[in-house]
Order: C-alpha cells, then sequence, then structure tokens
C-alpha cells in the first residue's frame, strides 16, 4: 500500500542530516521510524487479525530469516576456518598436505560406509597419532606422564598417513564442533612427530604469521569442551578424552607450546576458570563421576609449568574464600552451603598434587608459586583451621596440608 511504501521509505531512507546530526537528530529520527513501522503494520494487517497479533507473527517472521542468516554465516565462517587451517599445513608442511589431499577422495567412501559399518572410521579416530589417550591416563591426577609414554615411533610415512583424519567441515551438532578443531590440531600434532623424526621438513615459524587459525583452532575446542564438562555425558564420549588429549599434547610439546600459550593464553585462563566453577557449582545428585572428570582436566593443565603458578594462584583464591565463608557461617551458627562444601574437596585435591609436583621439580629455588594468593591463604590460617577442625575435620586437614607444601616450598626456596 502507499502508506506503507512511503513509511518503508523514511525507516530506510533517512536524510542526510539525520545521519550526521546530532544525538537529538538521530533519537528524533528512531521516534518517527517506529511511528512510521506502528502505522505500516495498521494499515497493512490482513482483516480478523489484531495489530498486536500481526506484529507478533511479523516479529516470528524476522526471527526466523534472522536464525536462518546466522546459520548461514557460521556455515561460511566455518568453511573460511577450514581453508585457513589446509592453507597453514600447506605453508608448514607442503608433502604432508599433498599427501593428505590424494586421500581426500577416500574420505567421502569412509564416512558413507559409516552407517553400514559404525566402527570403521571410529577405529580411525581412536588411532590418530596425536597421543589419544587410553582410560588409564585418567585414573589418577599423578599419571599425566602416560601421555608420553604412550607415544609411539612413526616407521613408514604410509602408515602414519592412515592413521590421521582428513580435515572436514563439521557444523551441525556439538559432537562435530569439537571434532573440527581436534582434526585440524591433530595435523598440526602429527607434522610436529614426523618433523621431529626426519620423515618430514616443517617451518613451524609460519605459525607466528596466521596466529588467527590457531587462536580460533584452540578457542573451538576450549569452548567445545566447556559445553560437554557443563551437560556431561555418560559414558564419556571418545571424542571428548581425544579433545583432551590433544590439548595436554599442545601446551606439553615443546615447539607448539610457546606458538600456542603465547597467542591463546588469556583464552586457556579463562578455560581453567570455568573448569573450576563447574566444580564449585555442580549440585547434581550424582555429580561426583562428572566433576572426577574436570579435577582429571586442571590436574593435567596443572603439569605444565607456565599454567601451574596461575592455576595454583586461581585454587588458593577459591578454598581461602570458602573457608572465611565456613569460618563465617560457623560462628553465627547459619547454613552454609553443603554441596559447594563437598565439592571444594577436589580443588583441595587438585592444588595438594600440583604443591607436591612444585616442590619435586628442581627448579623450586627459581620460582615463588602463589605469589600474593599464598601470602593472602597462610594469614591467619592457623586460627581458621583452630575453629573449623572440630566440626569440619576433613576440610581442616587438606588447608593444613596445603599449608605444609606451601611452607615447604618457601624453606627450600630460602
Amino acid at each position: 500500500s502507499t502508506t506503507f511504501a512511503l513509511s518503508y521509505g523514511i525507516i530506510c531512507n533517512p536524510s542526510h542530516e539525520e545521519i550526521k546530526g546530532g544525538r537529538e537528530n538521530q533519537i528524533s529520527y528512531l521516534k518517527i521510524s517506529k511511528l512510521a513501522l506502528a502505522f505500516a503494520i495498521i494499515h497493512s494487517k490482513p482483516p480478523g487479525k489484531s495489530s498486536k497479533e500481526y506484529t507478533e507473527d511479523l516479529a516470528r517472521t524476522v526471527s526466523e530469516q534472522d536464525f536462518g542468516w546466522k546459520w548461514k554465516v557460521e556455515v561460511l565462517e566455518a568453511e573460511v576456518l577450514q581453508l585457513r587451517q589446509e592453507l597453514l599445513l600447506n605453508r608448514i608442511s607442503p608433502r604432508f598436505c599433498l599427501e593428505n589431499r590424494k586421500r581426500d577422495t577416500s574420505a567421502e567412501t569412509i564416512l558413507g560406509q559409516e552407517s553400514v559399518n559404525p566402527t570403521s572410521y571410529s577405529s580411525q579416530l581412536e588411532d590418530s597419532g596425536c597421543d589419544v589417550c587410553n582410560d588409564s591416563a585418567f585414573d589418577s591426577l599423578g599419571t599425566a606422564s602416560d601421555f608420553h609414554q604412550s607415544e609411539h615411533n612413526v616407521n613408514t610415512s604410509k602408515h602414519w598417513l592412515e592413521r590421521v583424519p582428513p580435515l572436514t567441515l563439521c557444523h551441525t551438532s556439538k559432537e562435530q564442533s569439537l571434532t573440527a578443531p581436534v582434526h585440524f590440531l591433530q595435523h598440526l600434532l602429527e607434522i610436529r612427530k614426523l618433523s621431529e623424526g626426519g620423515i618430514l621438513q616443517a617451518d613451524f615459524s609460519e605459525l607466528e604469521n596466521d596466529s588467527f587459525t590457531i587462536c580460533n583452532s584452540v578457542s573451538q575446542l576450549l569452548d567445545g569442551l566447556t559445553v560437554f564438562y557443563n551437560s556431561p555425558k555418560f559414558p564419556a564420549p571418545s571424542f571428548l578424552n581425544e579433545g583432551v588429549c590433544v590439548l595436554i599434547s599442545l601446551i606439553t610439546d615443546t615447539k607448539l607450546s610457546n606458538h600456542v600459550l603465547k597467542k591463546c593464553f588469556k583464552k586457556i585462563e579463562e578455560f581453567k576458570k570455568n573448569l573450576i566453577q563447574i566444580i564449585l557449582r555442580n549440585r547434581s545428585v550424582n555429580r561426583f563421576q562428572a566433576l572426577h572428570s574436570v579435577s582429571q582436566t586442571l590436574g593435567l593443565l596443572g603439569r605444565n609449568s607456565i599454567l601451574r603458578n596461575s592455576l595454583i594462584s586461581l585454587l588458593l583464591s577459591e578454598v581461602r574464600q570458602f573457608a572465611e565463608q565456613l569460618l563465617q557461617a560457623h560462628q553465627v551458627q547459619s547454613v552454609y552451603d553443603i554441596p559447594q562444601y563437598e565439592n571444594i574437596s577436589l580443588l583441595c585435591m587438585i592444588l595438594e598434587q600440583l604443591l607436591q609436583n612444585e616442590t619435586e621439580e628442581s627448579n623450586i629455588s627459581s620460582s615463588d608459586y602463589g605469589g600474593e594468593e599464598k601470602i593472602k591463604f597462610l594469614k591467619n590460617l592457623d586460627q581458621v583451621i583452630l575453629h573449623l577442625s572440630d566440626e569440619f575435620p576433613l576440610f581442616s586437614l587438606y588447608l593444613w596440608r596445603v599449608s605444609v607444601l606451601l611452607n615447604s616450598g618457601q624453606m627450600q626456596i630460602d
């Protein structure tokens, strides 16, 4: 209609003064636009339907269109990232990508057979050649070395090419959104291993020239792990353990860790904070199996000397704050958070293990771990333990053991 056309013209074609004007002109234009849109909706609404109902229908239509566009944008962004990943791998090792492209033609056949034989492709993922850990690596916090002990030497180029899954565009599910970055990082780790064995020539200085690709891939991996830890499934899917193993391999590899930590340190710090909060805030009845998995991942991250100090500081802060809250609740005889009290023991166990690892290392004299948080934690700790020991003996014992490790570390530094 004429009214709708005029209204649409007012909204979509503001005058030069309205665009370039001050804030008052912009506010005035916004009001005029809303009024013009209201007139257009009232005039064009079909018979038998109120203006409110018609407006809600239009809003739903626009929302569905926006969702469709967002999905298309996500698909395009995934395609761009995949192309950047392939380009980066090609720059690092052209031969690796050449051999990988030769077998891409069979990738569709393999994926097509997955519906008939679901174990065929999953068996490839289980042996991806990138330190994919088995269940024994998750038995305790003290077995992170199993990742390195389980590494096997690559004997022929044909063998390792069969073990690395092809780069695929994955965007249709949470599982695939985690699998996509894992595959790229597996390729990167495999090139690193093969170059170290003399099978391939690789130039890892190219990682400095394309920080976006490595940062985006690691960010997707961390976000995917966070999503699954927030909503755990039992038994844990194999690709979740695979993602953790890839992450640990990245930050423990002597050549790749510098690139990854330098570009993604803030994201990894955020990931550690998220895992700690997942442990503290979980209140489900059957939560301990899931929390045990999260605590193991934190313990494995703490195996890296660069990440360990900041993780110790985070844990000291959380344990100290909870001890202060528990002491206050005890003094006024008020109710305390029982689920959080149960969960805090996991953080204490992780903290104790990290402090033991730090104390056992030969370079302890060069680093005063904990820093300011250590000073805050030890301040008045004896009085806190004294007041809590009768009603909360287990938590008090944890506090005492942590304080002993902190003080023993300081004694060695002195």
